[in-house]
């Protein structure tokens, strides 16, 4: 009886597929940000109300986060890549809708649409990568780069669409998508291997489907309708709790049903667990100062949408650089604790110094370092974050647990949003009852001070979700240093004395 390793060849054509699924998530990530800026451009258009104008940025984000775990569950029953492909084309095909659009109806559907294939599309391009790169080394690169764009694309989408928007029009922002999808569609569909025996075939958990579904849309549309009419409205409420019940049913649904849309497994791994926990609270802080470093450029400096775009490519160069030059070098030789723990810390400190804005506040002085932190601390965290999250999963498991990655980041997104623009509007509300006096003398002065104080009081509570989720990378995460050798799906049980091994070449008697 002899014993041989069970390696896996890797696919020549692997890096040849890595550009198109970087690009596919590129355009994905862009979007999230490049509608933003043309949103005041697109209301105007087509006469869409203030009450209404939400809807844009809201129908994408209750279908994309609804559907993420279904899109996760269809990669892996009907294959990663027609999932991708499909997706890729039905996001170009609702792209052009939205570019076309004549009243507020067709555009807000077809953003409805939008959210529909990129919650196909985004799992299943993550979940390529996991049973494409089986080398620790290889992989740690390929995720070096997907981490760069997961981090980094949505500052280069208030570039192009602050470009678009003043060189054509909004229309753009939404055309733009299409090049972009069906030269990626193309690209996956005669590169694209996807590995055999790596399909789950079991049935479709039907009320798995409907009860996340639900329970995911009740969570998202209850932070963004708090946001606009309030935690104590009567409706955000009722979402909440409609939303706690329906994802309880979830969970109890999950652990009887014999092919469960989540297999518990995926979930209660505690790196992976740690890896989704921490990774959407460090999405709470960075959606949050997104929208104020926004607000600040133009509305109190004065920078145009363009310009606006350009200061923030230190964050982009940060992550970049954490990305490709510290979390993938280092990936393969430490545990990924050891640097997302650091990375989350570095970029706190870089959110720390944004509690001194001012109106007056230096762009080279104060906001471009401290985008230059946060850039490096999320890239250094984001690269380990995202391999980790699908490292060491069965094959068959690898769509949903990439699934569970976009979740934590889209509803993290959602709650960034709500949760910090309603404390900063709070603080500048008291901050303008406290002041009336200037506000009698120069009332443009204390609208922007008010403003000011709003953001830093928010950026205060970033600080310490960061933190946070430091914390709990460092607490939760206790998977060893990956060994150099092919990465193979494991256990995953997470115990401390044997993850190190689910990075190691399994040996099989023969």
């Amino acid at each position: 009886m002899s014993k041989t390793a069970d390696i896996r060849l890797p696919d020549p054509s692997r890096w040849k597929a890595l550009a198109f699924i970087a690009l596919a998530q590129l355009m994905v990530v862009l979007d999230a940000t490049i509608v933003n800026i043309a949103l005041p451009h697109a209301q105007t258009a087509l006469g869409i109300s203030d009450a209404n104008k939400q809807w844009v940025i809201t129908a994408y984000a209750l279908a994309f986060g609804g559907l993420l775990l279904f899109g996760g569950r269809i990669a892996d029953l009907w294959g990663r890549k027609r999932t991708f492909v499909v997706g890729l084309i039905g996001f170009a095909l609702a792209s052009a809708l939205g570019g076309a659009a004549q009243n507020q109806g067709m555009l807000f559907g077809s953003r409805a649409l939008q959210g529909v294939f990129g919650a196909l599309l985004a799992p299943a391009a993550l979940s390529l990568l996991a049973v494409m790169f089986t080398d620790a080394k290889e992989r740690a690169k390929a995720f070096g780069i997907y981490g760069a764009i997961a981090g980094g694309g949505g500052a280069v989408g208030l570039i192009l669409g602050g470009f678009l928007t003043q060189a054509l029009n909004w229309r753009w922002t939404f055309f733009v998508n299409i090049p972009f999808a069906v030269i990626a569609a193309a690209g996956a569909y005669f590169v694209i291997r996807e590995p055999a025996g790596s399909r789950n075939r079991s049935s479709l958990d039907v009320p798995g489907v409907v009860l996340s579904a639900l329970g995911l849309v009740s969570l998202v549309y209850g932070f963004t309708r708090a946001e606009s009419a309030g935690w104590s409205d009567g409706l955000t409420i009722g979402m909440f709790v409609a939303s706690g019940v329906l994802l309880l049913s979830f969970v109890l649904t999950e652990s009887r049903v014999k092919s469960p849309l989540l297999p518990l497994r995926v979930l209660m791994d505690r790196n992976r667990g740690g890896v989704y926990l921490s990774l959407g609270l460090a999405v709470i802080a960075m959606f949050g100062l997104f929208l104020f470093l926004t607000y600040y450029l133009q509305v109190v400096k004065g920078y145009s949408p363009i310009r606006t775009g350009f200061a923030f490519l230190p964050m982009i160069a940060g992550m970049i650089t954490g990305s490709t030059q510290i979390g993938a070098r280092l990936m393969t030789r430490v545990p990924a604790r050891k640097l997302m723990g650091p990375g989350f810390l570095t970029a706190a400190v870089g959110m720390l110094l944004l509690t001194q804005l001012e109106i007056g506040s230096s762009y080279v002085g104060l906001i471009l370092p401290a985008q230059l932190l946060l850039g490096l601390g999320m890239g250094t965290a984001f690269m380990p974050a995202m391999s980790l999250a699908t490292h060491g999963v069965e094959p068959r498991d690898s769509g949903v647990a990439s699934a569970m990655v976009n979740t934590s980041q889209q509803v993290g997104g959602a709650i960034g949003t709500a949760l910090l623009n309603t404390i900063a509007a709070s603080a500048a509300t008291a901050y303008a009852s406290s002041h009336a006096a200037l506000g009698a003398k120069n009332p443009e002065l204390l609208k922007l001070q008010s403003m000011v104080h709003g953001f830093t009081g928010a950026i205060w509570w970033a600080v310490g979700i960061l933190v946070v989720a430091s914390a709990i990378a460092v607490t939760f995460i206790n998977a060893g240093r990956p060994s150099a050798g092919p990465a193979t799906g494991g256990s995953g049980t997470g115990d401390a004395g044997g993850v190190e091994d689910e990075f190691k070449i399994p040996v099989v008697a023969h």
